[in-house]
């Protein structure tokens, strides 16, 4: 879509194709109301001053629409489409790197009770892998801050995506 298609869309149209962006309501909200937009780069920095400082309730709402790193995405939403897109680049072709990322997430979710989010473009299995075993380290409060990040981060290849 171009920006002027995003620029036209009603209210409730464009509620539709920001939400599988990220399932934020005052994110999407902040990016209705900020329109009309001049430029690609002018809607980007709405949508990055809007992701900032996400509080744990809006970032927990969003995780609920996130599948497992690795798992294969059932659904034919357009939030399920977009996870099989990113994953899709992970070839997760290594059976072995699969069962660790398995039992990566399992740890982690017993850890901090919720799903491992990472942004999967643009990374390897192994680079997640290591991340993750990484991460398992943090303490609830850099696990809060490294996720949100990570939300923000593909939440906005997601915006830049819808505008080409």
């Amino acid at each position: 879509m171009t920006l002027e298609e995003f620029n036209a869309l009603s209210e409730r149209e464009a509620r539709e194709v920001l939400t599988p962006c990220v399932n934020i309501a005052e994110w999407v909200e902040a990016l209705i109301h900020a329109r009309p937009f001049a430029s690609t780069e002018a809607a980007v920095a709405v949508a990055t001053q809007a992701s900032e400082n996400w509080q744990p309730e809006a970032v927990s709402r969003a995780l609920a629409q996130h599948p497992r790193i690795g798992e294969r995405v059932q659904g034919d939403s357009r939030e399920a489409a977009l996870s099989r897109a990113e994953q899709a680049t992970l070839g997760l072709g290594a059976q072995q790197t699969a069962d660790a990322l398995l039992q990566g997430n399992q740890q982690y979710e017993q850890r901090f009770g919720r799903v491992f989010l990472i942004r999967a473009k643009g990374r390897t299995p192994d680079e997640i892998l290591m991340h993750l075993h990484r991460r398992l380290q943090n303490s609830d409060a850099q696990e809060w801050r490294e996720t949100a990040e990570q939300l923000q981060q593909i939440t906005l290849l997601r915006f830049r995506e819808l505008l080409r």
